[in-house]
């Protein structure tokens, strides 16, 4: 999985230098040697791996935020990958236990992730995530069914919406993300 994980990671074109230094610290990170997966809650190792599925309405040029429980911010689904997990499996695990969701991949961007961050977490017990950015396919008119041990409710945003919300209400890198996101769509 290491191998898998590693060409994922080198196929991603970075949009800026951030996320060169981004890929750059995470190539490293996989060749160390150190353990990739969480093996128990929150924080050992306390760098790991999550990934992220942002559902994008190409229709409405909308994405679904959800406000999560934890952290207090706005984010896109996801989860922590489990031990030797192809993070495309974890997000097709996440969005069904998140969002009761039969996640296909989107056309625009494939089922490959499409941007990676280092960010350390909030709140207690705070350590490292690892997140790949996987765009699935969302029509904001479909009811969702939420995880409220999650989230407490999710809100859907055309793109414009987001980069009007202060970044501190936000993950840190969401504008990034969502302006990369532009330049495909």
């Amino acid at each position: 999985m290491t191998a898998t994980l590693r060409r994922m990671i080198e196929q991603i074109e970075p949009f800026d230098d951030i996320e060169s230094e981004h890929v750059a610290n995470v190539l490293a990170w996989i060749d160390s040697g150190a353990e990739l997966y969480r093996i128990s809650k929150p924080d050992n190792p306390p760098k790991h791996l999550v990934a992220y599925f942002v559902l994008l309405d190409e229709a409405n040029n909308a994405v679904l935020l959800i406000d999560h429980v934890e952290s207090g911010l706005w984010l896109p689904s996801g989860g922590h990958v489990e031990p030797n997990e192809h993070p495309r499996t974890t997000v097709l695990r996440e969005a069904e236990e998140e969002l009761s969701l039969r996640a296909d991949f989107s056309t625009v961007f494939k089922d490959s992730p499409l941007f990676v961050t280092i960010a350390c977490t909030v709140g207690q017990r705070q350590h490292t995530d690892v997140s790949l950015w996987f765009v699935v396919s969302g029509n904001r008119e479909e009811q969702l069914h939420v995880d409220r041990r999650e989230m407490n409710g999710y809100q859907w945003l055309e793109l414009d919406e987001v980069l009007a919300i202060d970044s501190c209400r936000l993950d840190p890198s969401m504008h990034r993300f969502v302006r990369k996101m532009q330049r495909g769509v």
